[in-house]
């Protein structure tokens, strides 16, 4: 079996070829699972598909394919069947893979949700079973249709099918006038052997697991067939309701049960992350006897309401995780610890593998996180949780997080060579040959070389052109490296993109001479690059590329300054760290100190802060537009918000704040107009009185605001 490059060894022509192959093996798995319900892949093997075409895309994101496989659910219906539309999106679970991921899980709701650290949260465990999803729909206690998941926003319409599974009532007693349950149809262990003994006594196809045997069997196109299948189904959701089940997750799955569907007995209510593990650790050991195929347990949070603050992201909600079970283990010999440099300049250790198959799947590389992972210890010497001593020659134990993501679990220290040697984490930039540095904090290292190191260079000028960058239309990462190697034409930092059509008029050999360019195409370029010109001033922040400063963040930022002028004079003033523009800088509310340095350093590093004043001067930099705060009691007014809220979040606050025209502080000085405390507020309070801020109340600030009743 061949071994497929890995992704950062792929060039740009490469690169696009592999997700032109990728898009086309995933729609063909896809039609083999979700149309044909005869796969000819393992989930695992899908999953590594999807995962590898999902990270050539972060690598060339310019290359991303209209078809892209990261953008879709599922796959569409057949056209065997008619089509419904979900009232509400069926939508897929984010994944959990580690005791870790668990809590990090919970502490991300809390913090949405701003809850103390004494305020108890409680979520629901259950079975995540292995089968298809289905969602019934019922209107006036009657069942009225039945539709898979499809991508997603369209399902199939397998009513007449629906209502043949035995454990699917045609109607309901007390029930709402509309009800939408969603749940998962599947096959037990049992049923299914019973399945293919009879299939293969009269010669028909037999299925490879249970999963697809309860696809199969519930997309038959004659319904007879359907009824002769042992099929199940466990409710464990819902979408549209015409009025509430009950004000928790656990109320519902139970409102459920008394209306007559299947829910699952382990179904459980948690109050923390340790009774969440264990649960998962008790349903994990009983997963063998159970009956029917599970995959992990998922977790979601009780309270119905926070559910609904808590709300989506683009495709899975805030408020669920799926937290699979352990991946299959292998073991194999670390033959080499390779150093990638990336567009910020961190710099990722990569463990190259003898080629081992995992879970079906054949493994060469695995992620090996930062330095301490490698030593086994911090920068002083302590150990760190998962750390190992990895050497190159060692026999390690190499797993699939998730069985998609190659990670080392342990090293066999009885099997390491004689002359073994620690591995030593360089000290110079293994593309420039700058400085390697490491934050006070931080756990990942960074080439101090910026603009000059090739690595950075050509990464930097990808995000430079991204879609929420600069959005120059026919310049994308392919035209980037294109250009950035061009000795005629060259593009190695960003103003060298807007002297283009100058420098190439002054040429001897034309673009429009170049392969892939002719008249047209080279006049198209042209005038798309003096379209962008004129600029957003968070755009411009962002599309910098400065460390720690995302979308977000260059949004706050250019909200603050208002004007490219305003900001840059702010940065040179901020240069010592010291002083008014520094305070005035970290007062930002969400700017911290790790921020701020990046920014300064950012604008003082000789060789970057030349190439940001040739940029600016080919550009039109456009300010920030205020925003309408006509009636506004606080529009210009410095306020801070301290204590705790209990109207709203911090977020909440501060957004409703800014959109009335106030900037939100993250300390008070002299120059504050207004602290908002609300219980438990310390320090800034106390300031607020020495100073003679007007301090108020929160009752107090939402009737100022009008936001009352």
């Amino acid at each position: 079996m061949s071994v497929e490059r890995s992704v950062t060894q792929l060039s740009v022509q490469e690169a696009e070829k592999e997700l032109a192959r990728l898009a086309k093996s995933l729609a063909e798995a896809n039609s083999d699972y979700h149309t044909k319900d005869a796969p000819k892949i393992s989930d695992a093997e899908y999953d590594r598909l999807k995962l590898r075409n999902a990270e050539i895309e972060t690598r060339f994101p310019d290359l991303k394919r209209t078809d892209s496989p990261s953008d879709q659910v599922g796959a569409p219906v057949s056209d065997a069947f008619a089509k419904i539309k979900h009232s509400q999106r069926m939508l897929s679970l984010g994944n959990a893979f580690s005791d870790e991921d668990v809590e990090d899980f919970t502490q991300r709701v809390r913090k949405y949700l701003g809850l103390r650290d004494s305020e108890t949260i409680a979520f629901t465990a259950e079975p995540k079973i292995d089968g298809l999803s289905l969602s019934l729909r019922y209107e006036d206690g009657r069942l009225v249709q039945a539709a898979t998941r499809g991508d997603g926003e369209v399902g199939e319409s397998v009513t007449n099918n629906a209502r043949t599974i035995a454990n699917i009532p045609e109607t309901l007693k007390g029930a709402p006038t509309v009800l939408e349950v969603r749940g998962e149809v599947y096959m037990s262990h049992a049923d299914f052997e019973k399945l293919n003994l009879a299939q293969a006594a009269k010669g028909a196809k037999t299925f490879a697991n249970p999963r697809n045997a309860a696809a199969g069997s519930l997309r038959q196109l004659d319904s007879n067939i359907t009824r002769q299948r042992p099929l199940l189904f466990f409710a464990y959701a819902w979408g549209e309701v015409s009025e509430p089940l009950a004000d928790t997750q656990l109320e519902a799955i139970k409102r459920l049960e008394t209306l007559g569907f299947s829910t699952n007995p382990l179904t459980k209510r948690l109050d923390d992350t340790a009774q969440m593990l264990e649960h998962y650790h008790a349903i994990e050991e009983q997963r063998a006897t159970l009956g029917y195929d599970i995959d992990g347990v998922v977790y979601k949070v009780d309270d119905l309401t926070l559910q609904s603050r808590l709300g989506y992201r683009a495709t899975t909600p805030r408020w669920a995780i799926a937290h699979k079970f352990p991946a299959e283990i292998a073991h194999t010999i670390l033959e080499a610890i390779e150093i990638q440099v990336g567009r910020t300049g961190a710099l990722s250790p990569v463990a190259r593998l003898h080629p081992v198959t995992v879970g079906g799947v054949v493994v060469s590389n695995a992620t090996l996180h930062n330095a301490d992972y490698i030593a086994g210890q911090d920068s002083k010497g302590e150990p760190i949780r998962e750390g190992r001593d990895l050497r190159v020659g060692d026999w390690v134990e190499v797993y699939r997080a998730g069985d998609v993501i190659p990670k080392i679990r342990d090293v066999d220290i009885s099997k390491r060579p004689k002359d073994s040697v620690p591995f030593e984490f360089p000290t110079e930039c293994p593309e420039c040959g700058s400085d390697v540095v490491r934050e006070e904090g931080d756990s990942v290292a960074y080439c101090t070389g910026g603009l000059i190191c090739p690595a950075q260079a050509v990464e930097k000028l990808k995000h430079f052109v991204s879609r929420s960058a600069f959005d120059i239309d026919g310049l994308g990462a392919k035209q980037v490296e294109m250009f950035f190697n061009d000795e005629s034409l060259p593009i190695k930092e960003p103003a060298d993109i807007f002297t283009l059509s100058q420098r190439d008029a002054a040429n001897l050999t034309k673009l429009k001479n170049r392969d892939g360019f002719g008249d047209k195409s080279a006049s198209k370029l042209f005038a798309a690059i003096d379209e962008k010109r004129q600029i957003p001033l968070n755009r411009l922040i962002f599309a910098l590329g400065i460390r720690h400063v995302g979308e977000t963040s260059a949004a706050m930022l250019a909200r603050h300054y208002t004007s490219w002028d305003s900001f840059f004079s702010a940065m040179t003033q901020a240069r010592k760290k010291t002083g008014e523009a520094w305070e005035d800088l970290l007062n930002i509310d969400g700017v911290g100190t790790v921020m701020a340095e990046a920014l300064v350093d950012a604008f003082h590093t000789q060789n970057t802060r030349e190439a940001i004043s040739r940029l600016v001067g080919e550009l039109q930099v456009q300010d920030v537009a205020a925003p309408d705060t006509s009636g506004s009691a606080v529009a210009g007014k410095i306020v801070v918000f301290t204590g705790t809220l209990e109207k709203m979040t911090r977020a909440e606050a501060k957004a409703r704040a800014e959109a009335l025209g106030a900037k939100v502080s993250g300390s008070v000085s002299a120059k504050t107009d207004l602290v908002i405390a609300g219980p438990g507020a310390g320090s800034k309070a106390k300031k607020a009185e020495s100073l003679g801020v007007e301090l108020i109340s929160e009752d107090d600030w939402l009737e100022l605001i009008g936001a009352t009743g």
